[in-house]
């Protein structure tokens, strides 16, 4: 069977002087339900929640609305090449403005997605009801979480940014295979199936082909790299958080999860629930699961959204 790429749309939005934000929704805005808002993971769109697209009991209980973040799919900032994690999160709590989502959302998010979760509900705890981060960290990459069995960010990311920046027009730039692979089996596991890893292949090396997607790849592969922590901050996150984390996770480790969780101290319930067999983009790999607890999660919660 042909994956077939999701349609998305643009909305515009005033941040940064103005960004074209890529969404996509499976099902027309029903006012009458709150909002699970999608954030993807690094390299990746809104093909990433396609699982999610297609479970009828999360569609029958929240709207799905997927922002595919600054950097990624078709999302494209008009004024500058630069930007952070934190814009992502205005960009995306602006898109909830111009499409006049009702209420407070839910946020989902996957790897980067995760420590995104946690931006937007810093940013407006008036418009988010809980976060579900999944697959992610919420420290700096640093020696800390190495030593928990993280990633090391900064040895598998310089030599490519360093490779990524030049002054030159690079139109025929294409990601090549090799990092692709990397990203894929990272990402998705070793046993992520041929036509899955092939058609993420050819999503990489397309939104990020020619000069335009080297200079946000580029953009994409630093602010991973160079992020802020958030550890500080989680004092102030007063929301639930169910935080969904594989055991097969080869970027951040379980180890890194069950420190973290314990800093969200005035969330009203901060669960982290571990996923067996689960690689790094949970939702994805194992959707069976993921979604069973995100429906329980929501379901528990719904009524905070106050339609």
């Amino acid at each position: 069977m042909t994956i077939t790429p999701v349609t998305t749309k643009i909305v515009q939005v005033p941040h940064l002087g103005g960004i074209e934000a890529s969404t996509y929704m499976p099902a027309p805005y029903d006012p009458s339900k709150p909002t699970l808002v999608l954030c993807n993971s690094f390299g990746t769109g809104a093909d990433l929640y396609r699982h999610q697209y297609q479970n009828a009991e999360l569609n029958k209980l929240v709207n799905l609305l997927a922002i595919e973040l600054l950097g990624h799919g078709q999302t494209r900032a008009k004024k500058t090449d630069n930007f952070t994690y934190w814009d992502s999160a205005i960009m995306n709590l602006q898109v909830l403005d111009e499409l006049k989502i009702k209420g407070k959302v839910f946020v989902l998010g996957t790897s980067q997605g995760g420590w995104q979760t946690v931006r937007m509900a810093l940013l407006a705890p008036d418009r988010v009801a809980g976060i579900i981060p999944l697959g992610t960290s919420m420290d700096t990459e640093n020696e800390r979480i190495v030593k928990l069995g993280c990633w090391d960010a900064k040895q598998n990311l310089t030599p490519t940014i360093e490779g990524w920046t030049t002054n030159e027009a690079t139109p025929s730039f294409e990601p090549p295979e090799e990092f692709c692979h990397f990203m894929n089996a990272s990402g998705f596991g070793k046993d992520i199936p041929t036509e899955d890893g092939e058609f993420w292949v050819k999503a990489i090396q397309k939104n990020w082909g020619g000069d335009d997607g080297r200079k946000r790849a580029r953009m994409c592969a630093l602010n991973l790299r160079d992020r802020d922590g958030l550890h500080g901050r989680l004092f102030d996150v007063r929301v639930p958080v169910l935080w969904l984390h594989g055991d097969q996770d080869v970027v951040y480790s379980v180890a890194n999860a069950e420190e973290e969780i314990k800093l969200f101290v005035n969330s009203p319930d901060a669960t982290l629930q571990v996923i067996e067999g689960g690689p790094h983009y949970l939702n994805y790999t194992k959707a069976k699961e993921v979604d069973a607890a995100v429906v329980s999660f929501l379901s528990k919660y719904i009524k905070q959204a106050k339609l």
